[in-house]
């Protein structure tokens, strides 16, 4: 039992016991075109930063005091965001977060009060989004106006973390849960359990079963799949038929946060609670990349969409951190609020 509410309390961003109690960043939210604009969220607020890190904005007004667990920038309109909150659903922004509007119309009462982990917005239709809930996922093509249950084939599990797209052919999806991973190939019309390798089957409805935290698809080489989990990384090479295990060779197995470089095949960037570590040959040997930081402890990390060779790493527990050389090396970046 208290290993479950250990993970539990990892997956809605909570400092476990021990840690330095200083809030962490369980979002990090770059905008896909301005360098200098970046969007945070910890436990209580979410900011934003103009300037590139120098000063930076609390943008919670209008929104009910939810913590936020998710946040997405609209690709074709990144003045619009969305925030997916633990405890009242999504808000969507049409200012870049300067006002909120509520956004639940056809998410069940039992969502509303659950946490919305993630948003994946379709690459031909920014209105078209993805969300994963522990309630499941749901769909809306209209920006959010209206959301739709997408849960056929999901009968083992409800708690839905992370999606993943391919992209080359959108209506391949990925879910991963409380349970391992689910897969559909007509755009969340149905799901099949894909957890061959993953999870025995009698472990699905315990608290021993994976629980994963990041799905990618590599756009190099679609049929192969990551997924971090707090249980370790798994890799498929033929569309999620199998799993094998992989990064074994990491001290800490409880992984958070998942990368793939957009610009190089077959390198990957893991985050966990002993840091940052990164594979240039697709997760057969890692190098780890901590210089600079004085927690290890990671909850989120994000690449530039403008340098591939700039990320930003959230600590869970001394806040907010950049590098400008691929994590070889991190420089910490002090929030300061303006009044």
């Amino acid at each position: 039992m208290k290993r479950l509410v250990g993970l539990l309390l990892l997956l809605i961003g909570l400092p476990l016991a021990g840690c330095n109690r200083s809030d962490p960043i369980v979002v990090i939210q770059l905008h896909p075109k301005n360098p200098d604009i970046i969007y945070v969220a910890t436990n209580d607020y979410i900011y934003k930063t103009r300037d590139g890190g120098q000063t930076w904005g609390n943008l919670s007004r209008g929104m009910s005091y939810s913590r936020v667990i998710a946040m997405a920038i609209d690709p074709a309109y990144p003045a619009t965001v969305y925030a997916g909150t633990k405890g009242d659903a999504v808000y969507k922004s049409h200012d870049g977060g300067q006002r909120w509007v509520s956004m639940r119309a056809g998410l069940d009462d039992a969502t509303i009060t659950s946490v919305v982990n993630q948003f994946l917005f379709d690459p031909a239709d920014s209105q078209h989004i993805f969300i994963a809930t522990t309630m499941g996922v749901f769909e809306t093509k209209n920006g959010g106006e209206q959301w739709m249950k997408r849960m056929e084939g999901m009968k083992e599990v409800l708690m839905v973390v992370t999606i993943g797209m391919d992209p080359t052919r959108p209506a391949v999806l990925y879910a991963g849960t409380s349970g391992g991973v689910y897969k559909s190939v007509d755009g969340a019309g149905h799901w099949e359990k894909v957890n061959n390798g993953l999870v025995p089957p009698g472990m699905v409805k315990t608290s021993r079963a994976l629980n994963v935290t990041s799905i990618h698809v590599d756009p190099y080489q679609p049929d192969t799949v990551y997924a971090a989990t707090l249980a370790g990384f798994y890799k498929t090479n033929d569309g999620a038929k199998s799993w094998a295990r992989a990064a074994e060779s990491l001290a800490d197995q409880m992984l958070m946060g998942m990368v793939l470089d957009r610009t190089k095949r077959g390198v990957i960037y893991l985050a966990g609670r002993d840091g940052v570590h990164r594979s240039e040959d697709g997760g057969a040997t890692w190098h780890t990349l901590n210089n600079g930081f004085s927690t290890t402890n990671i909850r989120s990390i994000a690449q530039s969409e403008t340098d591939s060779r700039l990320f930003y790493a959230g600590t869970n527990g001394s806040g907010l951190y950049r590098s400008h050389d691929a994590g070889e090396t991190w420089e910490p970046m002090p929030m300061v609020v303006e009044k």
